[in-house]
């Protein structure tokens, strides 16, 4: 990095961190309970709207894995999910009718509630359809990695977003209230995605998967990015520029190769492909909030008119944490 590229991207953080300074008028606190959050609490941070049907099993998953307190932004939801949140003991809850574009898709509202409240924490910043894997799990608390990430003064952690569909029409299978979403997508692409560094930032930029082969297949640059950093040791002066895909300081995003090595890195199963899709799909294309006139959803509304099938000879069913490793999707680098 030369001088004046490190110059330009201190001023793109100070930038970003003041726009979500200005943003923090547009949330309006519904309950608060901040008070009890203690020194070395893991913090979980998300906006939502309308995810009242998942939000049971999402906090299950979450406290299940170790998350002490949740900080939630709710964008104008009608279906009982403020509610809901309102009347949890380790929720804290904001609300805002304002536009998720012109803020930048939420991250304006989560770097604000972040440079407040998340300093000195470990911060796992997440949607309501994504649910942290990481090599271990099965056998060790998230406070086990974030120690041994401490230790290893490792102030940043990535997870590759991994698709998960059924195996059938997402509508064959109805979802629950409460039920583990993985009980109906089961499935993913274990293969067919692409890499490519990004020089100024430094992060890798990562596409693939189901949705580029079945909503993306004649544009495939276009299809969603799927790296993320998700879990970082949280410092005022940070920020989070696209979304959880990168952050400033650069340095945080070097998160894959080292001497000698790869990095130790996770995955977010993305329970996206459920029925409850098509009903999203028709509500974002009709409040065209979402990146680039919610060209996505766009994508979505059209592959799904037919009920296509997303299962492939190629897919695989998920196991554990040890079958994506062995599949090249995450590694314990030097965690043992």
């Amino acid at each position: 990095m030369g001088i004046l590229s490190t110059y330009r991207l201190r001023l793109a953080r100070k930038r970003w961190r003041f726009r979500a300074f200005r943003k923090r008028r547009e949330l309006k606190p519904v309950v608060s309970r901040v008070a009890d959050i203690r020194k070395h609490d893991l913090l979980l941070f998300c906006t939502l709207r309308n995810e009242r049907t998942r939000l049971p099993y999402f906090l299950r998953y979450y406290r299940d894995l170790g998350i002490n307190h949740f900080f939630f932004v709710d964008n104008g939801s009608d279906d009982g999910s403020r509610e809901y949140l309102a009347q949890q003991g380790d929720v804290s809850l904001w609300i805002t009718n304002a536009s998720y574009k012109r803020s930048r898709f939420g991250i304006d509202w989560i770097n604000w509630l972040l440079m407040r409240y998340g300093h000195g924490h470990w911060t796992m910043v997440v949607d309501a359809d994504e649910f942290f894997v990481f090599p271990f799990c099965d056998t060790r608390p998230l406070r086990a990695l974030t120690d041994w990430l401490e230790a290893s003064s490792i102030r940043s952690f990535s997870a590759m977003l991994l698709d998960m569909y059924p195996k059938g029409p997402i509508y064959q299978t109805p979802y629950r209230e409460g039920q583990d979403p993985f009980e109906i997508a089961s499935w993913f692409d274990s293969g067919n995605y692409t890499m490519a560094k990004n020089k100024l930032y430094g992060n890798l930029w990562i596409q693939g998967g189901p949705r580029a082969r079945m909503f993306f297949g004649t544009n495939p640059e276009r299809a969603p990015a799927l790296n993320k950093v998700p879990l970082v040791r949280w410092h005022r002066d940070y920020a989070y520029v696209s979304s959880t895909h990168m952050l400033l300081p650069r340095g945080l995003n070097l998160v894959y190769d080292e001497w000698g090595g790869e990095k130790a890195s996770g995955v977010l199963l993305h329970a996206k492909f459920l029925d409850t899709l098509t009903q999203k799909a028709e509500e974002e294309m009709a409040r065209n909030q979402h990146y680039a006139n919610s060209h996505e959803y766009r994508a979505y509304r059209e592959g799904l008119a037919d009920s296509p099938d997303m299962w492939c000879k190629w897919s695989e069913k998920y196991i554990n944490w040890r079958q994506l490793e062995i599949l090249g999707l995450m590694s314990k680098g030097n965690w043992a």
